[in-house]
């Protein structure tokens, strides 16, 4: 396993675990002393962002285990299968706290006007998340790690929904307290954006759709750098969470031995790996350079 990796991991879940407990505990506790239904709305999210850091973890150890007899390319599609049970979470909630503001909408005899407590508590939230996922999102692109990148976007939802908390809490002591299951509906909104957002990076994960055409452009480069490639073609990536595996054609001297042509080979390989560090392993095919044939037909007798 990555000593490095693991080390990111294990940093990301207890920051985002530990963020997220002291806000859901705060969230919930201060927003029924203040009678705000959108601050305990945005406490029932906090408690879902420990489940998911829980979760998002997880995905990042099963993703760090090495390849075997039955996983030969690895298992580094579990963080992007975390991504999506992330996203079933982010959906359950989402649904929770929506119908419950809509009881509200549609019941204004429910409502309370929150008191100023629950905008110092917002201010609070706005603090704490916006350094939190910043961190978590950094952290999570330095290790290349899908799961823990989705957990921090998940977790910068929490800005936006304590900036509208404290919009809220302003808007429903000014004579209009349908302001606060309106936030509350609004934060609803905001979760199933980002679930769609995380829903959508991570099946791309899952079928495999390379990260960048940069990448190819580096494996190439990689490629015929090393002597005697002449050129490189016919490259594919399949992508998988935090690392990629890369088979290629290089084109070598057509009177090249067969051993000659096995050492440059093995040369190339070597020299994509260090090249490119997003790549995990290289298979790489020798073509006589200068013969063109169509790569998915058989070649002739």
């Amino acid at each position: 396993m990555d000593e490095f990796r693991t080390k990111g991991g294990t940093k990301a879940a207890i920051v985002g675990i530990g963020s997220n407990t002291f806000l859901t505990i705060f969230n919930i506790a201060i927003g029924i002393m203040s009678g705000s239904y959108a601050l305990i709305s945005e406490g029932a999210h906090t408690l879902s962002d420990v489940a998911t850091s829980i979760i998002a973890y997880l995905g990042f150890r099963i993703g760090q285990k090495p390849a075997d007899e039955e996983h030969p390319l690895g298992h580094g599609r579990a963080e992007a299968i975390a991504g999506l049970i992330i996203v079933l979470f982010l959906t359950m909630v989402a649904y929770e706290i929506m119908t419950g503001a809509i009881t509200k909408i549609f019941h204004p005899e429910l409502i309370t006007t929150p008191s100023y407590l629950a905008a110092i508590m917002a201010l609070i939230g706005i603090g704490v998340n916006l350094c939190i996922s910043r961190y978590i999102i950094a952290l999570g692109k330095k290790i290349r790690s899908p799961a823990i990148v989705a957990d921090g976007n998940h977790q910068k939802v929490d800005i936006f929904s304590s900036i509208a908390i404290l919009v809220g809490v302003f808007a429903s002591n000014s004579g209009y307290p349908i302001i606060d299951p309106i936030i509350g509906l609004i934060i609803g909104v905001f979760i199933l954006k980002t679930a769609y957002t995380i829903g959508k990076e991570n099946i791309d994960n899952i079928m495999g759709k390379i990260p960048s055409k940069k990448l190819i452009k580096d494996i190439e480069k990689a490629a015929i750098k090393t002597p005697q490639v002449q050129g490189a073609h016919n490259i594919k990536v399949e992508y998988l969470g935090s690392y990629s595996v890369v088979s290629l054609h290089i084109e070598l001297d057509e009177n090249m031995t067969l051993k000659e042509s096995h050492k440059i080979v093995h040369r190339a390989q070597n020299n994509v790996l260090k090249k490119v560090p997003l790549l995990k392993s290289v298979t790489i095919h020798a073509c006589p350079a200068g013969i063109k044939y169509d790569h998915k037909q058989e070649i002739d007798k």
